[in-house]
């Protein structure tokens, strides 16, 4: 039976028609004509405290912080489209990410990371499309254990760059987006499978 690459897909962003959740499922598509088996995942379904040590301490991880970790050590390798607030990442990646780091009983340490294949994509409505928020990621990641893939894909002008339905109106960017996906899937399959 071939390997099937098993993809976790998600945007840092938890508004409702965020840019970034478009911009991930323009990559989903990338990932699964590659025979990547892709999961997507909207944040906001899985609401966390912000992280606190003595929440942990005193309760474990809470459950949708437990779900978030779960899904990410059930999956080879993650697409992520992050938006870029105050030249950083956002507070409901950032926050996730920090919860999913913690070990639990037996667990290994980072055992949601280590191992991971990571592909990154960003927009931004200003001129760089959001780079300052993919080197903060990168640096996150890159700490934590995974191989983060070294080609991006930032999207400037976000705001202009869809049409009314819902697509990248330039099909260069279309088809970039869609790559992150592809190269993601055959990554894994390759160092992986």
């Amino acid at each position: 039976m071939p390997f099937v690459p098993k993809v976790l897909a998600f945007a840092g962003s938890l508004r409702k028609d965020s840019f970034h959740k478009k911009l991930v499922k323009l990559a989903i598509e990338g990932a699964r004509s590659a025979g990547a088996e892709v999961t997507y995942l909207d944040l906001k379904e899985l609401p966390m405290p912000i992280y606190d040590g003595d929440i942990e301490a005193s309760e474990g991880l809470p459950p949708n912080a437990k779900r978030f970790k779960t899904l990410m050590i059930e999956h080879d390798g993650f697409l992520i489209a992050t938006p870029e607030y105050n030249s950083s990442i956002t507070g409901a990646l950032k926050n996730a990410i920090d919860w999913a780091s913690r070990p639990e009983s037996s667990e290994q340490p980072l055992i949601a990371f280590r191992g991971k294949i990571v592909s990154l994509m960003c927009a931004s409505p200003g001129t760089l499309g959001g780079m300052r928020s993919l080197a903060a990621v990168r640096s996150i990641f890159s700490e934590l254990g995974t191989l983060v893939l070294p080609g991006v894909v930032a999207i400037p002008r976000v705001h202009e760059a869809f049409g009314t339905d819902g697509i990248l109106k330039d099909p260069g960017q279309r088809q970039k987006i869609e790559s992150r996906g592809r190269e993601l899937a055959e990554t894994i399959r390759k160092l992986k499978g």
